[in-house]
């Protein structure tokens, strides 16, 4: 596993921003035909099983793309990405949620999301 410096996780996020975005709007279509296709379930114009299974395996397309840059994808909804890392000779993970504008939180691996906090300037 290789470790990222602040900037690397930062500009590997920059890079992942598109992706990310396709993610968050396949995952509201994909609950939207799994709705949909379930017994009783409310007719969509998205279509149905085919579009369903269509966004099932795109958004898998897409999760392995983020993972294949060393991120860690903790979370789907909401998004949340750990980039592995050390701060002061500790492991940490730095830590993206879906929202923050940038990447500034961090947390020792050791804790998870509960130990969040920010990163020093």
């Amino acid at each position: 596993m290789s470790l990222f410096t602040v900037e690397e996780a930062r500009a590997e996020l920059a890079d992942l921003r598109p992706v990310l975005a396709e993610i968050v709007a396949l995952r509201a279509d994909a609950a939207e035909l799994a709705t949909a296709t379930m017994p009783g379930g409310r007719p969509t114009t998205l279509g149905g099983l085919p579009e369903l299974k269509a966004a099932q395996a795109r958004l898998d397309d897409l999760m392995t793309r983020v993972q294949q840059t060393g991120a860690e994808l903790k979370g789907l909804a909401p998004l949340l990405l750990d980039f592995p890392s050390e701060l002061d000779g500790v492991p940490v993970l730095l830590c993206w949620l879906e929202g923050d504008e940038g990447l500034h939180w961090y947390h020792r691996s050791d804790l998870g999301f509960a130990g969040r906090r920010r990163l020093p300037d």
